[in-house]
């Protein structure tokens, strides 16, 4: 790999195979040759095998599926489709191949692991190989019994003499399926993103926080933050947020429990640009993309369509001759504010507030009800980012006002300020209801519930209202104030 301006340390993971969990026959939408294969099954197969860029066809554009494949073929076809590892520096001990063969680096790879082996002493590249050879290739290369490759659908079908470039393509991707999905890259691109690189797709099921977090497994206290991202234009590709790593020190992530790879901790920091206040209890820290900074959103799969400005990285996170930092979930995140003259206090990420509003600029919320006093000036500093200009001055910002609030059913309830914060700054907010016999609830925001100027509270402890009852509804701490706002629920 080659290291962009920024020098991402990179770890290429040099284990002996890989495998995709096999993909949807749908993905691909056309073929990519001039010709075509006259089994359904053979083209979906070449298909989805030049999606994943492993077969590229000949000089005309034609793949030819009823010609014989060549030892030199196979080589290429199975070194990339069950991910060897290829190195175009490695040797080979065969007398007939050089380094300007076209597959010189596939059949080094195939026989520094044991699938391919010469014939007194030489490739012959140009030879036609046999189902039993294929079959015992693909079992060396994914380290399985050759019984179990030659249960694949297609095997059956092969003769045994001679196997054409269309039944190769179908059989290796088929065993595409027999070996587990696993890490063929790690890089560290700052000190809270990683970028990791799989044999193939993650299952979306497997992509939810918690399944993640038992398959992402890091030593020395490291764990993912958020879920893994697929970067858009990528197949395999995840952009995965971590706690600051601490400098000097050597992670190493398994996955599944397999050994995935190890990097020493990355001291880049986010380069910021400012801060400013939001409330009279948040504020939030801004970044650019004209700086080189860039939100994962604008470059993850998931946001590809919804958001305005989305645009595609290479792998070295390069877009227009630009190589960008990527600014990855801040779930979890947190950051020091010090007041002039007094105490540090550390204020947390407010969900959903990191590019709500357009703009990379996440919120963070002031600890246990504090406020930002008008007229004194705040520093704001993170083991995570530098900040350009890391201070501001706050100014007297009155509170939110709740306006009303209205019954959604037994457990939930909208409440509607007098104005849009055209933000998701009602996060972590609290509203009690008092009711007129003296009793007394608490409802809690529902995320990304607010539309306009409303929000959806949801009452806590399995509380629900009482029909016929009338409440008193206010803020719990000094978020916003509300003057006589009644709530009557319905008989």
């Amino acid at each position: 790999m080659k290291n962009n301006k920024k020098a991402l340390a990179a770890l290429t993971i040099t284990a002996t195979v890989g495998l995709s969990a096999i993909l949807p026959f749908n993905a691909m939408a056309a073929n990519p040759f001039a010709d075509a294969a006259s089994s359904s099954q053979v083209q979906t197969a070449i298909e989805q095998l030049a999606g994943q860029q492993v077969l590229s066809g000949y000089a005309d554009h034609s793949f030819l599926p009823n010609q014989a494949v060549t030892r030199a073929e196979i080589a290429k076809m199975a070194a990339l489709a069950l991910h060897v590892n290829v190195d175009t520096a490695a040797t080979t001990s065969f007398a007939d191949v050089t380094k300007a063969d076209w597959f010189y680096s596939y059949a080094a790879a195939l026989e520094a692991v044991g699938a391919l082996s010469g014939i007194d002493g030489q490739f012959q590249g140009s030879r036609t190989i046999s189902s039993e050879q294929l079959a015992d290739v693909i079992a060396k290369v994914l380290q399985v019994d050759v019984a179990s490759v030659k249960q694949l659908p297609s095997f059956a079908s092969l003769t045994s003499s001679q196997v054409t470039r269309g039944q190769a393509a179908l059989l290796i991707f088929e065993a595409q399926q027999l070996a587990p999905i696993h890490v063929t890259k790690l890089e560290v691109l700052n000190a809270i993103t990683l970028q990791v690189t799989f044999s193939a797709p993650i299952p979306t099921a497997e992509l939810e926080l918690e399944p993640a977090s038992k398959n992402f497994v890091f030593d020395n206290g490291l764990a993912i933050s958020n879920v893994p991202r697929l970067k858009t234009g990528s197949t395999s590709t995840y952009i995965v947020p971590v706690p600051t790593q601490k400098a000097g020190t050597t992670y190493t992530l398994t996955y599944k429990g397999k050994p995935a790879g190890t990097f020493t901790a990355s001291t880049e920091k986010i380069a910021l640009a400012s801060t400013q206040q939001v409330s009279n209890d948040s504020f939030e820290v801004e970044s650019h993309l004209a700086d080189g900074v860039a939100d994962y959103g604008y470059v993850i799969a998931a946001y590809a369509k919804g958001r305005p400005g989305s645009f595609i990285v290479d792998e070295n996170n390069n877009y227009n001759g630009v190589t960008y930092q990527i600014l990855s979930s801040m779930r979890n995140r947190e950051v020091q504010i010090t007041p002039e003259g007094g105490t540090p206090m550390i204020a947390k990420y407010l969900p959903f507030t990191q590019a709500t509003d357009g703009r990379q600029a996440p919120k963070f919320l002031l600890p246990n009800g504090e406020t930002l006093k008008p007229g004194v000036t705040y520093k704001v500093s993170a083991d995570w980012a530098t900040l350009k200009n890391d201070t501001f001055t706050a100014k007297d910002i009155a509170p939110l006002k709740i306006q009303s609030a209205s019954t959604v059913d037994a457990k939930t309830i909208n409440v509607t300020l007098s104005q849009d914060p055209k933000d998701e700054i009602f996060v972590s907010r609290r509203v009690t209801l008092t009711a007129t016999d003296g009793t007394v609830l608490t409802a809690e925001y529902t995320l990304t519930s607010r539309k306009g100027a409303a929000g959806t509270f949801a009452l806590l402890n399995n509380g629900e209202l009482v029909p016929g009852m009338t409440y008193t509804v206010a803020p719990v701490g000094n978020w916003a104030t509300a003057a006589g706002v009644i709530l009557t629920v319905a008989k």
